[in-house]
């Protein structure tokens, strides 16, 4: 043991120099970091560890001894954050640690994760003079030195018998977790790598077979559970399968971790490292991303509404709708023209034939008669150039009167759709309350905080249900209300629950997404796994499997639920066999008191107004009778 060897460095110097110089780039810089017990001037006296970091030597000195817990931790957290300052500002870092007192090393292996100082690119070596027992459990108890790039350098006799043995923990291998030694050093010698090692292997290149804890919860089409046989859980999704292939490619394998129930429990696990992925589309947040790393973004993520469709209401407009405003105008200046240059006409031929006249009121009632398909004039014109203009206005009423019944009756059988919110905007307007499952509360605090009136707007609408399933049947039976989730998951409950027997969804999604962004699978903050994880994700995406398994799922729903329509229909045959016993052979759909509420408000229109005017006539008369009377 060398519990009392005084100054590590000035000791391991030459080994710690070999190794640097062993694995260090033209562009590396050096992060020294001792607990006070070591001159850190040592280390800079070799040569070798100069060479080796050619970009400069970075010197932290932490003594935990003697000081209070909170200006411990306000030590560490400042002392982390310049050196992760450090490692950020570098292409190539070399990290080196140098301290024989276990706490110490648990402090670092603490703090580095809460520092986030390490990433897998980033090498660290650990200088240290422990047993070997307590080495190996001090490697395989904390993630910065079981997980990460790191190696540690260990003296284990004096001078002038020096031995330095460096060792590394493989999470994965084909014996399991294990610590392995990668390379010794002697004075005489130098270094010497182990045969088949290297001083910074890869760790996740293979997983041999191994157990790798993943968190997820149901989320179709991403990912969904069904019960197999025996009790057993069986997996299923776009996500699930893309998972799937990475783990056939490096050879491990999926375990869900039982337990979250919510989306958030899922991410706390992730943060946990409990769980090394959570592999269901997330869409990246800048709150999210302060709490866990992402992989690389495989989907584009959309957050979409759905609202009930609106209904099928005939209205007495249609008797309008048949004509544009244009054309209106039109048929209405003809029939104000017409009159008038047939009464000119007909004077100047009374004039010159020396006749009685005939009313102005005549002439304008039997042009909009003609125009209303009615008979001919009583008395029909004799001069020719009268006679040329009724057949004219005859013709005129002909094609105006035949378009506009034909396109009468499609409005009154097809009526006119009401419009739909389909933007952000409209959305806004034409809510009162948008529903969204527990997770939302991540997108509502992000909407609140957004500069925008109208996302505020959309944040101040926002309540929570329990599921998709309860927001969505609440919006179709709740006016001015909509829910609000991920489009494809959205499309797959509608075709699942809320399509009708004849194929029509009873709700619809808008045309705008809320949020377009990015999504990809939450892990943990400078998970050393990463690269070789997202290798592979982009290895399958780039191969069109995913895209392809997104369709081939939406297909397999949509012929489920028209299976299952085509039951519904069964049913419902007898019914409808026993109703077309009572209908015409021909199949035409009668017109209902609905469909012609229109013509029946004009009657009831043109009633009241006759009413009206005939007060208006009766009533002077009456009152100038009742004058007489008394007189």
């Amino acid at each position: 043991s060398l519990s009392g060897v005084g100054d590590l460095l000035s000791v391991a110097g030459g080994a710690v120099g070999a190794v640097l110089e062993a694995v260090s780039q033209p562009t590396c810089s050096l992060i020294l970091l001792t607990d006070g017990t070591t001159s850190p001037s040592t280390i800079l006296k070799e040569e070798s560890v100069v060479q080796g970091t050619p970009w400069g030597v970075g010197v932290f000195e932490v003594t935990l001894e003697g000081q209070e817990r909170n200006v411990t931790q306000a030590l560490l957290s400042h002392l982390f954050h310049q050196a992760r300052q450090v490692r950020m500002g570098s292409r190539c870092v070399l990290v080196v640690v140098v301290s024989h007192d276990p706490v110490f090393l648990d402090t670092f292996a603490e703090w580095s994760l809460k520092g986030r100082l390490l990433v897998w690119a980033t090498k660290l070596l650990v200088v240290t003079s422990l047993p070997l027992p307590q080495l190996h459990s001090l490697l395989s108890s904390h993630w910065t030195f079981s997980m990460m790039n790191t190696i540690f350098l260990n003296l284990e006799d004096t001078p002038p018998n020096l031995r330095v043995r460096m060792y590394t923990h493989l999470p994965y291998s084909p014996e399991g977790a294990q610590v392995v030694r990668v390379a010794s050093w002697l004075p005489e010698r130098g270094l010497v790598p182990k045969p088949d090692s290297s001083l910074f292997s890869c760790k996740f290149s293979k997983f041999y077979g191994a157990q790798v804890n993943v968190t997820a919860i149901p989320f179709a089409p991403f990912w969904d559970e069904v019960k197999g046989p025996d009790n057993t859980t069986q997996y299923s999704g776009t996500d699930y399968m893309l998972l799937a292939t990475i783990a056939d490619a490096l050879n491990f394998t999926i375990y869900n971790v039982p337990g979250p129930t919510t989306w958030e429990e899922v991410t706390d696990l992730v943060e946990e490292r409990v769980s090394f992925i959570a592999p269901v589309y997330h869409i990246l947040l800048p709150e999210r991303l302060e709490r866990y790393d992402h992989l690389w973004v495989y989907e584009y993520g959309s957050l979409d509404f759905s609202m009930a469709q609106p209904g099928i209401k005939p209205q007495w407009q249609s008797l309008y709708y048949p004509f544009i405003d244009l054309v209106w105008a039109a048929v209405l200046l003809a029939l104000l023209l017409t009159p008038v240059v047939l009464l000119l006409i007909i004077r100047g031929s009374e004039w010159r034939d020396g006749e009685s006249g005939i009313e102005a009121a005549v002439v304008v009632h039997d042009c909009t008669g003609m125009l209303l398909g009615q008979n001919l004039p009583r008395r029909l014109p004799r001069t020719n150039s009268s006679r040329v203009l009724v057949a004219t206005w005859l013709v005129f009423s002909l094609v105006i009167g035949t378009a506009y019944r034909g396109n009468l009756t499609a409005f009154l059988t097809l009526p006119k759709y009401p419009p739909r919110a389909e933007t952000l905007e409209q959305l806004v307007a034409a809510t009162d309350r948008i529903t969204m499952p527990p997770y939302g509360i991540v997108f509502k605090n992000f909407f609140s905080k957004s500069d925008s009136r109208l996302f505020q707007r959309l944040a101040e609408r926002i309540e929570f249900v329990p599921t998709v399933v309860v927001g969505q049947e609440e919006a179709i039976h709740k006016n001015r209300q909509a829910h609000m989730e991920n489009r494809r998951y959205q499309q797959l409950k509608i075709a699942e629950r809320f399509t009708k027997a004849d194929g029509t969804p009873k709700l619809y999604i808008g045309r705008d997404s809320m949020l377009p962004g990015q999504a990809s699978w939450p892990i943990p903050h400078d998970a050393p796994y990463k690269p070789i994880l997202n290798r592979c994700l982009m290895a399958v995406i780039e191969a069109g499997l995913y895209e392809k398994w997104s369709k081939d799922l939406l297909y397999q729903v949509q012929m489920n639920s028209r299976r299952r329509q085509q039951q519904q229909r069964a049913q419902q045959q007898e019914e409808e066999e026993s109703q077309k016993e009572t209908e015409s052979g021909s199949g035409i759909k009668a017109l209902t008191i609905t469909h012609l509420q229109g013509a029946y408000m004009l009657l009831l229109l043109g009633s009241g107004l006759a009413g009206l005017v005939f007060i208006t006539e009766a009533f002077p008369k009456w009152l100038l009778q009742g004058k007489k009377v008394y007189n």
